[in-house]
């Protein structure tokens, strides 16, 4: 995935991006701010490591969070829409999910939720990464299909 051609085209259309990261621990930002220009795109993220955190900070309901845990599609779609109204944003991305080493809240190592919300809506996409890459390989699969998903959002955009 070329980030600096993803960063590059929300640059020329004067678009721009936050991330609330929980799984990835700010790895998504760090990828994007990687390439010098970053500035000009990304806004900020979040590292919402605790569960509320992802309520109190980036707006996700509680409710949702008591009855399906964090670990969950619904959850990375509102940890999405919830950063891009914070910090007031074109795209907001959003990763859940359990790196190890052992389970979460009934959900198995591996499983993993990535979110993108866009103007035209939110793109979920839920991995089951393979826990033998361990928790520095579950966590580097969550990052690169949270970019591909922000890459894909961005071209839907130009059709």
């Amino acid at each position: 995935m070329d980030v600096a051609a993803l960063l590059d085209r929300l640059a020329g259309r004067g678009q721009t991006v936050a991330v609330a990261e929980s799984l990835t621990g700010g790895l998504v930002v760090a990828a994007l701010t990687d390439v010098a220009g970053a500035s000009r795109v990304v806004r900020g993220g979040v590292v919402a490591y605790a569960t509320a955190v992802k309520a109190d900070v980036v707006g996700v309901d509680p409710a949702l969070l008591r009855r399906e845990g964090a670990v969950h599609p619904d959850v990375a779609r509102a940890m999405a829409e919830g950063v891009r109204v914070l910090l007031s944003t074109t795209y907001g991305v959003a990763t859940t999910g359990v790196a190890g080493p052992e389970p979460q809240d009934g959900s198995p190592v591996g499983e993993v939720h990535v979110a993108v919300a866009a103007p035209g809506g939110t793109r979920v996409h839920t991995l089951a990464v393979d826990p033998g890459l361990g928790r520095s390989g579950v966590r580097g699969e969550a990052v690169a299909a949270a970019l591909e998903l922000l890459d894909a959002a961005s071209r839907e955009a130009l059709a």
